[in-house]
């Protein structure tokens, strides 16, 4: 739940750039929005320096002193105590270290061999993905990725072009006179707003009903809003109904996130949920090419039918993974 809660900051800098955009473009132009929206970014950089390392990783590299520190400090966050053991580096030639552990030297963090070691150099830990034991998993979540970043950021293009009849299509809904002047930034914010529910939603969810569930049920829900605009909607309802999908599309997409890297074994955890989230960029890319394209074409139905059809197979997806990894112990191997 609590990396749910972590990720309302996306949604926070969405609201706030939706409200830059809304405040600025009235009064200036867009290089002032990319200019203040580039703020943030700065900042970051300076924090990086202080994030904590991975102990994992230290322990990788043969400083276990630090690697300790961290893990006494996440100890006293969470208001407990270390096992009791020593931690031990598996680069370490201590030969005390190579002895077989005893009772009082068990070690905090699982070692790494020396083979493990050399897997994660060069693209060892990329084939790895690619398994018997890891094959299905990696090309199920590649696909499911996909279609949580093409259905989330088509979603918010399909805002400028549906809710603000941008394409032209459809002149009757301009002339309405509920969508003039900055109306389409003010569609914007409110499906940013969108996100705030179905994030409490999920983290209500997730630890509930588990992973798998939480995210069919929202994507369920997402294709439930869409299907009506197979149709052209009025500006209000349209609006209404793309706040919906949003709400749930950003919920699926947030517990994917999460669900990726518990799929996999520790040694390859960083590399298969990495390429799975860059497989899933891809998504994004490319769904200008329907909510932008074949909108202005005036294929608003094709359109949607396309997002439908991929949070289909996004749903047989979801059921298709082995396991669901509520209440499960990360793995340290395939298994």
């Amino acid at each position: 739940m609590w990396m749910i809660v972590f990720s309302t900051f996306w949604t926070f800098g969405s609201i706030f750039e939706a409200t830059l955009v809304w405040i600025v473009m009235a009064k200036l132009n867009w290089r002032w929005v990319l200019a203040l929206s580039s703020v943030p970014s700065f900042a970051l950089l300076f924090l990086y320096g202080v994030a904590p390392e991975s102990p994992r990783y230290l322990c990788m590299k043969g400083r276990t002193g630090d690697a300790l520190r961290i893990l006494e400090k996440i100890a006293s966050v969470n208001r407990t105590k270390l096992p009791a053991g020593v931690l031990i580096s598996s680069r370490s030639t201590d030969k005390a270290e190579e002895s077989t552990p005893s009772e009082d030297r068990i070690p905090l963090l699982p070692s790494l061999s020396k083979s493990s070691m050399q897997s994660k150099l060069g693209l060892s830990s990329f084939f790895m993905l690619f398994s018997s034991k890891l094959i299905k998993t990696t090309a199920l979540l590649w696909v499911l990725l996909f279609g949580d970043s093409f259905s989330y950021y088509g979603i918010i293009l399909l805002t400028s072009k549906l809710s603000s009849g941008e394409s032209g299509c459809f002149p009757t809904i301009q002339s309405s006179g509920y969508l003039l002047g900055d109306s389409l930034y003010v569609n914007a914010f409110i499906t940013s707003i969108a996100e705030l529910p179905g994030l409490f939603l999920s983290a209500l969810l997730v630890d509930r009903v588990g992973r798998k569930q939480t995210m069919s049920i929202m994507f369920g829900l997402a294709f439930i809003f869409l299907l009506p605009l197979l149709t052209r909607q009025s500006a209000v309802l349209t609006t209404c109904l793309l706040f919906g999908a949003r709400m749930n599309a950003m919920a699926t997409f947030t517990v994917a996130s999460i669900y990726a890297p518990e799929l996999y074994p520790t040694s390859v955890r960083t590399t298969g949920a990495g390429v799975a989230s860059a497989v899933g960029r891809i998504g994004g890319m490319v769904c200008p090419l329907v909510s932008v394209a074949l909108v202005n074409a005036c294929h608003q139905t094709e359109a949607i039918a396309i997002y439908l059809a991929v949070i289909v197979v996004s749903l047989v997806c979801i059921q298709l993974f082995p396991y669901d990894t509520k209440g499960r112990e990360l793995s340290d191997t395939a298994c």
